[in-house]
């Protein structure tokens, strides 16, 4: 088994020395901020979101992903800012990104339109602990007792969001930076992306809201197809499919702590659709999202004089 990763992990670092993928997430629908700066402060609240990833079980050294994001909107300016940051380790690599977003807003119809910058830092680590095989050449551009690069990050996006409709394209790692010291080229990303909320005969208490994900590096295209089922607005069943290795149900809880608030918990299970099966028992994602609408108080005036009781 220990083989297996190894080649693996050795597999996915030689594919990441020329176009580095982004840590993917089945429940994309419930993170666009991370891929679309656009998306900051146009639900009017003020949302954060917990993604935790476990991809491939039954490896040592698969991947492990965490994001977590938060953004607002500042309503005087018209627009959102954004906090993105999530950590991703396969095997002896590391990689930690962190991008501030910022989107300008104008009304639309009846949503709103968003259009976002992002700047931030990556940094990608290679750890020292390689499983040497007997017979086979070490790899020159790996160092033997592990290093460590980072650089700028640039990311921008257009993002609209409705009642009914979300929409966004954008595109990450603009400036396609080259990390020298782990050999590593990281190739610019682009992301299409687009959910509906369709009540059922109009009745508020069955909500089927499908959406889709494309995602390219300039060499690679993937796509990813899901449909959740919303109950009386409290739980909600699904499945997704991706074009890249697997098919995964959904299932999902929110229910409002407080008038203006929401919490949303959802859980996957990815069941591998490649040879990987063989190996892998598949993979978990928790995510847990909270938003509140943040009310200005009224202000409160006071008067001496009896002209104003």
């Amino acid at each position: 088994m220990r083989g297996i990763v190894t080649a693996i992990c050795c597999a996915a670092f030689a594919g990441a020395s020329f176009a580095q993928q982004d840590p993917k997430f089945t429940q994309y629908m419930f993170d666009r901020l991370s891929i679309n700066p656009g998306v900051a402060g146009t639900s009017g609240e003020l949302c954060g979101t917990l993604m935790l990833r476990q991809q491939w079980t039954g490896f040592d050294g698969a991947p492990k992903t965490a994001l977590l994001n938060a953004h607002g909107k500042i309503a005087r300016i018209s627009s959102g800012v954004g906090l993105s940051v999530f950590m991703d380790e396969l095997g002896q690599q590391k990689s930690t990104y962190a991008r501030l977003s910022y989107s300008f807003h104008r009304r639309l119809g009846p949503g709103t339109f968003g259009i976002g910058l992002a700047a931030g830092m990556m940094s990608h680590t290679l750890g020292n602990k390689w499983i040497a095989t007997d017979g086979v050449p070490g790899d020159n551009a790996i160092p033997a007792n592990g290093n460590t690069d980072m650089g700028w990050d640039l990311a921008a996006g257009l993002y609209y969001t409705s009642p009914t409709l979300w929409a966004g394209i954008s595109s990450t790692h603009l400036t396609e930076v080259e990390l020298r010291n782990v050999s590593i080229q990281q190739r610019r990303h682009y992301f299409v992306q687009a959910g509906y909320n369709w009540k059922i005969k109009g009745n508020q208490k069955y909500v089927l809201q499908p959406s889709a994900l494309v995602k390219m590096d300039g060499t690679s295209t993937q796509f990813d197809l899901t449909a959740n089922f919303l109950y009386n607005n409290m739980v909600w069943l699904g499945v997704s499919y991706s074009t890249s290795d697997f098919i995964a149900p959904l299932i999902g809880y929110q229910f409002k702590p407080t008038a203006k608030s929401m919490l949303k918990i959802g859980y996957s299970y990815d069941v591998t659709t490649s040879k990987l099966r063989n190996y892998s028992s598949g993979s978990h994602e928790i995510m847990v999202n909270f938003c509140t609408l943040l009310v200005k108080p009224p202000s409160v005036q006071r008067h001496s004089s009896v002209r104003f009781l």
